[in-house]
């Protein structure tokens, strides 16, 4: 990953492409190109054929340019860094600090590419990716931009464990307008990792971000709460904000809190519960009586026989 900081100073993980997707992507574009310019040609052979040599030469020559050189530059400049051989490969060009590239990115591009792809058959462009440490070659540090990967695979650690059923809702009265979204990302991160991470460290960093939290609501952690499970219930009920201003006050799905079990399910039919994954189990709430239980669940015990017997 190759981190770049926007004008405004925010950092963004890119990641670079190699020499083989884009060898692969320029190898297309030439592709396309030649075979345009192959019935250019023919069309231009067949439209000049009354000219002479040197005419027919410089039409020839015009027309090479134009598809070989100016076209690139036009594709790359209307579709914001992508040619055909980008897209097909999942590929861009963008500027060092992550933003789309305009005509003076895609102009020095093109010029110098002439030199390092076509002029020396991509010898030159093929050693100054190699050298590079972004996989950069001459036209792109002469311009300032960089290629990167537009489809990358998706991450395994993108699941948020929701909090304990016993924190749901307990934070809905907490102001969080003071929590910057960078304290909200680093919590997402982390509770998307807090699994690969050492338990020991995964307990200091829990730590570090709850106080950050509490500091900035101005109400500190619940005692007893582990940390990990605070901020779970915290970034949920920051969830079920975002959807009830999205969708309005209704039910607010898996953003929301549960819903209740029924009370006529009995201990023994009820669903065992799942394993704590915050290193700390919930508190044991005492159970209600079953209303409406049947007789054989409230048996009254047996009395004694006292040998009377009702008259037939």
């Amino acid at each position: 990953m190759s981190e770049l900081v926007t004008g405004e100073a925010v950092a963004l993980e890119l990641r670079p492409a190699r020499l083989p997707s884009r060898a692969l992507a320029v190898l297309l574009d030439l592709l396309v190109g030649v075979i345009v310019y192959v019935l250019v040609t023919i069309a231009l052979v067949a439209s000049t054929a009354s000219l002479d040599e040197a005419a027919q030469f410089a039409v020839s020559l015009a027309s090479f340019v134009l598809i070989m050189v100016g076209g690139p530059i036009a594709v790359e400049t209307l579709s914001r860094g992508r040619s055909l051989g980008k897209m097909a490969c999942g590929l861009r060009v963008v500027r060092d600090d992550g933003g789309p590239i305009r005509f003076r990115h895609a102009l020095v591009r093109g010029g110098i590419g002439v030199i390092e792809i076509l002029l020396t058959f991509g010898v030159i462009a093929c050693i100054a990716s190699l050298v590079s440490a972004r996989g950069r070659r001459l036209g792109d540090v002469f311009a300032g931009t960089l290629v990167v990967r537009e489809r990358v695979p998706v991450a395994h650690n993108g699941f948020l464990p929701p909090p304990p059923p016993w924190l749901a809702g307990r934070f809905s009265g907490l102001d969080l307008s003071a929590v910057p979204d960078g304290l909200w990302l680093a919590i997402r991160q982390y509770l998307g990792r807090m699994q690969q991470l050492d338990p020991q460290v995964g307990w200091a960093m829990a730590e570090r971000l709850a106080a950050d939290v509490a500091s900035r609501t101005g109400t500190p952690a619940p005692q007893g709460v582990p940390p990990a499970a605070y901020l779970a219930a915290v970034v949920q009920e920051r969830q079920a904000r975002e959807a009830r201003r999205a969708f309005g006050s209704g039910s607010t799905g898996a953003y929301g809190t549960q819903p209740a079990q029924p009370p006529s399910l009995s201990p023994a039919a009820a669903p065992a519960a799942p394993p704590p994954l915050y290193g700390s189990a919930a508190p044991q709430q005492a159970q209600p009586p079953t209303p409406g239980a049947g007789p054989a669940e409230t048996r009254e015990p047996e009395r004694p026989g006292t040998g009377f017997a009702p008259p037939s």
